[in-house]
This record gives structure tokens, sequence and C-alpha cells, in this order.
């Protein structure tokens, strides 16, 4: 019995070796449009394992708000488009807080609530006049609840609201959206809160495949692009977006708002139309982009400010709307199983719940099996 102590020490260490090692240095976007994903305690296991410790959600599932109590993971909530005009009312949005955040912020950490996703430029045109008073008057509410410095409020954009986007030193905002733009800007400015952008390189790839080189989205090695005006250089499609969107809001004379990217991402499959949905372009474009952000890289415009990604998405969601590539994002299938190769270092834990993968025994399986032999010799 001598040696099993030192032993079990020795696999417990190995064990370590797995788990919590190697960060992501990422935040995940946690959708659920889907019907065979693993519950959300199991989800929380899968993102300690990667120490992916940023989730944004696109509800406010008490479910997932309870499964990671006490687990230091920080939540971006989104209130749904569905709510825009009903929020115009302080009284509906103070509910709203007392029901979907009070009762979790004692033990999980919400840190920003997102009013609707891509009203602007999208497919919700019609309720672009309610974003910006529906923002202020979920902040109100936060003020008089006394959580306005502990949650802050912010909306998420699609690029479609740029006109310009090249050269990234003369973007520009639509015209028509700048009325709606201007006071949520103004917002931000006063509210220190960030301007949140979902921006995917993989859409111009897929428009344009002839005249868009595909390294130079990928985070691969190519020539790159000059920006005429200020010289500066720039290898990757990702980072020529996000300054063109810095560019955007310094022409509306606002200097000191922060952009992070709410959502970007490659489809590991998608339809014959959808040139370049390869599960191998999907691994390249998320690990270089991962590698990246490890190094706490700014963009060539702002080399101080490191980039501030959610990556999209967690699970493939196999109920998504539209072509396939919507229903293929993932990092993950919904068993825990990686899509491709991310480099990482760390255990990702099995979800043994899904009838059509086969079972296997996980690391934490085989290190028990081994200290139950040790245990019975």
């Amino acid at each position: 019995m001598a040696y099993i102590v030192p032993t079990l020490l020795f696999l417990f260490t190995l064990l370590g070796s797995f788990v919590g090692t190697y960060t992501l240095g990422v935040g995940i976007n946690y959708g659920q449009i889907a019907n065979n994903l693993p519950p959300a305690s199991h989800v929380s296991v899968l993102l300690k394992s990667l120490n992916i410790s940023r989730v944004k959600l696109y509800d406010a599932d008490p479910k997932v708000l309870s499964s990671f109590a006490n687990s230091n993971v920080e939540f971006i909530i989104g209130l749904g488009n569905e709510y825009l005009q009903r929020m115009q009312d302080p009284q509906e949005a103070q509910i709203w807080i007392q029901q979907k955040v009070q009762p979790y912020l004692s033990q999980t950490r919400i840190t920003c609530i997102s009013v609707g996703n891509e009203i602007l430029g999208g497919q919700d045109i019609q309720l672009a006049p309610y974003l910006y008073p529906a923002m202020q008057t979920m902040y109100e509410a936060l003020y008089n609840l006394g959580l306005h410095k502990q949650v802050y409020v912010t909306t998420a954009h699609s690029l479609q609201i740029l006109a310009t986007s090249f050269p990234p030193s003369q973007g520009a905002f639509r015209e028509d959206l700048i009325q709606y733009l201007q006071p949520i800007l103004s917002f931000h400015a006063q509210t220190n809160s960030p301007f949140l952008i979902n921006v995917y390189p993989y859409f111009a790839y897929k428009n344009d495949p002839q005249n868009v080189p595909l390294e130079y989205v990928l985070f691969e090695p190519n020539p790159g692009a000059i920006d005429p005006n200020t010289g500066l250089k720039y290898d990757n499609m990702l980072y020529a977006q996000i300054d063109a969107v810095y560019s955007a809001i310094r022409a509306l004379n606002h200097v000191n708002i922060q952009v992070q990217i709410s959502e970007t991402g490659w489809p590991s499959k998608g339809d014959e139309n959808e040139f370049g949905a390869t599960v191998e372009n999907a691994g390249i474009y998320h690990k270089n982009l991962i590698q990246r952000m490890q190094q706490q890289q700014g963009t060539p415009a702002n080399p101080s400010q490191p980039i501030d990604i959610y990556v999209f998405a967690l699970f493939n969601e196999n109920m998504k709307p539209g072509p396939t590539s919507e229903r293929n994002y993932g990092l993950f299938y919904p068993d825990g199983t990686a899509v491709y190769n991310l480099g990482v270092q760390g255990y990702l834990p099995r979800m043994h719940f899904s009838a059509s993968r086969k079972n296997v025994f996980s690391i934490f399986n085989l290190l028990f099996l081994l200290i139950g032999c040790l245990i019975f010799f």
C-alpha cells in the first residue's frame, strides 16, 4: 500500500496537466437553437476545462445562469428583439431585470445586457426607432436598482451598418443609420460601455472567392493590403474591418469608445454555393485567431488596444433556419467532441447523452479505472 499514495499523486498531477492548463483566450457565444444540446451543467464542465471565463447568451436562460453559479464565468445576457417595444416602458424594464437578472447576481457574474441583436442594417429594421430608447430605459432601471456599476448595457450590430469598410481609415456608417447610431454612441460614451459588432470575414470570401484571397481571411501568410491613407499594412481582413468600425465611430466625433467583437466565426460545412465552408478552413480560422488573441494583439491602427472577441459558436445548432452553414458554426458537436483540432491541450469532456455517437471513456474514466486497479492490487 505504501506506493499507492505517491502513485495517486502522480495520476492527479497528470490530470492537472490536462485540465486548466490552457485557455483559448476568447469568449464564446452559447447559442441554443437545437434539440440535442447537453444540459447546462455539462456545458459548465466543458468551459471550465478550457478556462473559458466569458460567455455570451442570446437570452437570459435561468437554467444556464443557475448552472454556472459560483463558476466565476462572466455573462453577457441577451434581451431579445421581440422585447424592444415593451422595454420603452420603465416599469417593464425594471420587472425584466428583477426577474431575469437580480435573482442570479449573488452567485452568477452577469456583467452585461445586450439589448437586441443586429437591429440596424438587419431584417428587423422596423425596430430601429425602439433600440436606443430601450437601451436607455434598461440602463435607468439598472440605475434605480443600484446595479448600473455592476451590469452595463449595449447592443450588437452587424457589419451591414457600414457604408465603407476599406480602406479602414475611411470606414463610415450608412447615412440612413446615423440618426440611430449617433445617440447610441453618445450613450456608450456616457456609460463607458463597449460598441459590439459581429464580424465575419467568411462572408466576404463566400460572396467573392475569385477576388478575396483565402489566406487573407484565414490569417495565413499573404501579401496583405495597404491602407493608402495611413500606410498601415493589414495581413488579415478581420483587423481591417475592426479598424474600419473605429474610423466610422471617430467620424461621428467619438474617440474613447471601445469596439468589441461580439461574434466571429467560420462554418465547417455549407451548401454547394457556400464557398469555403469546410472543416479545414474553419479549423485554420479559429486556430489562427485564437493564437493571435493569446498574444493580446491590437490592430494596426489601434495597437495598444487588445482585441476583445467572442467566437461564434460553442455548439453546432441543428434547428437554426437558413443555409447549411447556419447549423455548422460550432467548435463542438453536441456530445462535446471537437469539430476540428484547435491545438487545445485541455481536457474536453465527452457528453454521453447522444445516441448518434459511440460512448467512449473520458480521461477521467481512465484515471479512476487506474486508481481502482492500484487499490485492488
